[in-house]
């Protein structure tokens, strides 16, 4: 299995990036029961090679530019590794000493590299933080929210604990931006508590009056403000936050934690010129950061700190009377999160640390940012193209200066090649595709030779909507290398990562706080319900002889939905 691993590692690019396969086809490759007799392990490993490994999509692939790195680097794979064969559940120290202060250790180290504020270190004189590595970010939301909501109500009621804590849920609000992650939103559903979802600016930046308007609109109807939440590196086009005007409007409430949500780009902060960022985290409450996404460490690895574990563990803690133990100075993780049974997560962390050092890890975060920068020089070269977002890490936002159906099917056309896997996003209202750097070795030859694969591709969805779309925005001459086709709507949808509905649904899905979790499709209004609203829209304005004024309405913005 060591030396398949290996090969693996070596041999990746030889593999198409992604499968095109349908749903249920592995079902139909194996049989319906387990063997009642044990099979040779050489046979597994065919299976895997045969049926398991073509239809995976392989996120350290060279040519894999979708979601966010994956951080599976060699000294990570061996601590993990390690991690599984020791089989340790280091839920408390007793149960596992070393475990549990290798990983205070570790974490301290982490919020030295980032330069994190002092109070969210353990080993800080007077400091009553520290961190804590949970399975995701979605679980460093949750349990600062619960943590959150066990301080605000144990306010509210103070002493009379005759009133069950559920009675004050209904008054609770928390607030964050629309381009805040979803696991917000479900956190805010597993707490029972309400949620705003704020607009930004016109670059997508929470910003601190639009908290402050909400907050007073909340406080004067009675309500009581008790969880922000402010983000380095959104999901859609890793835009960062105004931590210091956020974290501000925080101090001056005493009922709220404000949290900040680093998943991706808090590992940046190991840069000191990517630093500016954070400035104003040293108002939050708790952070969080994912090593797994750009720190090479493999999943599952989030690191999250706290300024005060107090508030943490009172809001999380059970001691049954099997689990106590007479170590009083020692830190208990259990108490930290939502299991109680914890891996040897800091063992990998360790590793990647060690093996590669703050300087290794400087260089690989500041390779993602050379060649991203590479790529948006390429694509602002290119008239046809634009670039939508700010590139200050790893993430490039671009699209086609055409209609949103034309870059969808240039997307759909990418992914069902098998030779590229990226998804898209909707950035200021128009569907963007991501293309973020996210293999470890990437190199300059890797981002140009994407960039001309995208071009072809390009060149055969334009070629193939014919003429009509050709003037849109600029007359440039269209060069198929090979007859292009039309791709079946179904195709068109599947590989662009989107979901047709009518306009009702989709008027009334818009309508809602549901936020961006950048893996579920992006909802888009039925193209042949377009067209008949178009044709009935044209029909009303001939009739009322505002034909004029309809043809102004649809030829504001030649990039909107509705003038394809």
């Amino acid at each position: 299995m060591i030396d398949y691993i290996c090969d693996y590692g070596k041999t990746i690019e030889s593999r198409d990036v992604a499968p095109t396969v349908d749903p249920g086809f592995l079902r139909q490759m194996l049989p319906d029961e387990a063997p009642q007799k044990g099979e040779d392990f050489k046979r597994m490993l065919e299976d895997v090679e045969g049926k398991i490994m073509p239809n995976m999509v392989h996120w350290n692939h060279p040519r894999f530019f979708a979601y966010f790195p994956s951080g599976n680097s060699y000294p990570s794979i061996l601590g993990e590794m390690l991690s599984s064969a020791i089989g340790s559940i280091g839920f408390s120290w007793a149960s596992s000493p070393a475990a549990t202060e290798l990983e205070g250790i570790v974490m301290d180290w982490y919020a030295k590299a980032l330069d994190l504020p002092t109070f969210f270190r353990s080993d800080s004189p007077g400091s009553r933080g520290g961190g804590v590595l949970q399975g995701s970010a979605s679980e460093c939301a949750l349990v600062c929210m619960m943590a959150a909501r066990y301080r605000t109500i144990q306010k509210l009621r103070g002493s009379d604990i005759s009133v069950h804590e559920s009675v004050y849920l209904p008054q609770l609000v928390a607030y964050a931006s629309k381009e805040a992650h979803s696991s917000i939103e479900k956190a805010a559903k597993m707490a029972i508590v309400k949620l705003r979802v704020l607009e930004t600016d016109s670059r997508g930046v929470f910003r601190g009056n639009t908290l402050q308007e909400a907050i007073e609109k909340d406080l004067q109807a009675g309500l009581t403000p008790f969880f922000v939440v402010a983000t380095v590196g959104t999901t859609s086009a890793c835009v960062f936050d105004n931590l210091v005007e956020i974290g501000q409007v925080c101090k001056s409430v005493p009922s709220i934690w404000f949290h900040v949500d680093g998943a991706y780009a808090g590992n940046s902060f190991i840069l000191p010129e990517m630093r500016h960022f954070k400035e104003g985290l040293e108002y939050a409450d708790s952070f969080n950061t994912n090593p797994n996404k750009l720190l090479l460490t493999n999943f599952d690895c989030s690191a999250m700190w706290v300024k005060d574990t107090k508030l943490l563990t009172s809001a999380l803690a059970v001691d049954p009377l099997y689990l106590q133990h007479d170590h009083n100075g020692a830190v208990d993780y259990r108490h930290y999160s939502i299991p109680l049974s914890r891996r040897f997560r800091a063992l990998k962390l360790w590793f990647v640390f060690r093996s590669y050092g703050i300087a290794g890890l400087q260089k690989y975060i500041r390779n993602h940012i050379t060649l991203a920068k590479r790529f948006e020089g390429l694509v602002n070269k290119d008239e046809r193209f634009e670039v939508r977002n700010d590139v200050n890490l790893g993430l490039v936002c671009f699209r086609l200066k055409h209609n949103d159906y034309i870059n969808r099917d240039l997307l759909a056309r990418i992914n069902s090649s098998g030779r590229f896997h990226m998804t898209p996003a909707k950035v200021g209202g128009k569907y963007i595709i991501r293309f973020c750097v996210t293999y470890e070795h990437a190199t300059a030859e890797h981002i140009d030779y994407a960039w001309e694969e995208i071009k072809n591709f390009a060149e055969e969805t334009l070629a193939a909507e014919g003429p009509a779309d050709a003037d849109v925005v600029v007359k440039v001459p269209i060069i198929a290398k090979k007859p292009p086709k039309k791709l079946t709507r179904s195709m068109s949808t599947r590989f662009s990562f989107t979901r047709s509905v009518s306009r009702e649904i989709y008027e009334r899905q818009n309508s809602r706080s549901q936020l961006t979790d950048g893996a579920t499709p992006v909802v888009i209004m039925d193209t042949d319900e377009i067209l008949q609203s178009l044709q009935r829209a044209t029909v009303s304005a001939r009739l009322s002889g505002g034909i004029q004024k309809q043809h102004e309405l649809y030829e504001t913005d030649s990039t909107d939905e509705a003038s394809n």
